[in-house]
């Protein structure tokens, strides 16, 4: 069973290579992330020809996160639960359930598009804080249930500085605050596995490159988009990757598609 992740960047302008990339790769399940569009708006259509129901959790320009699938499936979630106060309204969190069948089970999967924070210290930082603090929480009782569980996403957030090619560069950065990495470490902490890292331990693994200053010819990435497995999750772990090559492409989303593949 093959789980990925992709932030796309707006569904609209990636359609085209989400529906290739999934042609090739064929994921079992798809996280998506900053789809910029309502629900009524998301390609539903041209997303169950190639072969996928899709969860969707839009928002109007901004955010908005999805689950597309192969298999069946019930949402569990749209919001994250125990968020208030400013952006707990935002598309940034959607759960399911999906019938893995086999070995497998039920597998439990949230898509997490966490907010960037900056600029930090102020009110969006403080929004990314909140954030952590009720996904922390969710994550504990996810945990509890003891699932084969994935929580995927845009964490916004580089964990060590292997994972961001000048570390010095980001010091000011909300993404690579101390505080920031210290709450993505309390979460992995709970009991969770990074796919990636479980599976490659070198530098120079990034799955962001912005569209500035010649980022990405010049490889100047950092890795902000984690799968995090819980234990039975990870008992099951067999391989994991991330599809570099569709940085490349003309109209790339900033963003590349991360993946890990679960066995009986």
């Amino acid at each position: 069973m093959k789980i990925a992740s992709w932030n796309v960047n707006s569904i609209k302008a990636r359609l085209p290579l989400l529906l290739d990339w999934l042609a090739a790769r064929a994921p079992d399940i798809v996280c998506l992330q900053e789809l910029k569009c309502v629900a009524e708006a998301f390609p539903a259509e041209a997303i169950a020809e190639a072969g996928y129901t899709a969860a969707v959790l839009g928002q109007k320009t901004y955010n908005g996160v999805a689950i597309l699938s192969r298999l069946p499936m019930d949402v569990t979630e749209r919001g994250l639960p125990g968020l208030s106060g400013e952006g707990a309204d935002e598309a940034r969190y959607i759960e399911v359930l999906a019938e893995a069948g086999g070995g497998l089970g039920v597998v439990r999967v949230g898509s997490i598009y966490l907010p960037n924070g900056n600029p930090a210290p102020g009110p969006k930082y403080d929004k990314k804080r909140a954030f952590f603090a009720a996904l922390t929480a969710h994550a504990r009782t996810l945990l509890a249930r003891e699932e084969v569980l994935v929580l995927a996403g845009d964490y916004n957030v580089i964990p060590h500085p292997r994972d961001v090619h000048d570390p010095a560069a980001w010091a000011e950065d909300a993404l690579f605050l101390p505080e920031s990495r210290a709450a993505f470490a309390g979460l992995v902490n709970l009991g969770f596995t990074d796919a990636i890292r479980a599976c490659h331990a070198g530098g120079g693994l990034y799955t962001f490159w912005d569209y500035q200053a010649g980022a990405w010819p010049k490889n100047r990435g950092i890795r902000i988009d984690h799968l995090l497995l819980s234990p039975r999750a990870a008992d099951r772990l067999t391989g994991a990757g991330i599809d570099r090559e569709r940085r490349a492409l003309e109209k790339a989303s900033d963003h590349v598609p991360v993946w890990c593949t679960l066995g009986p």
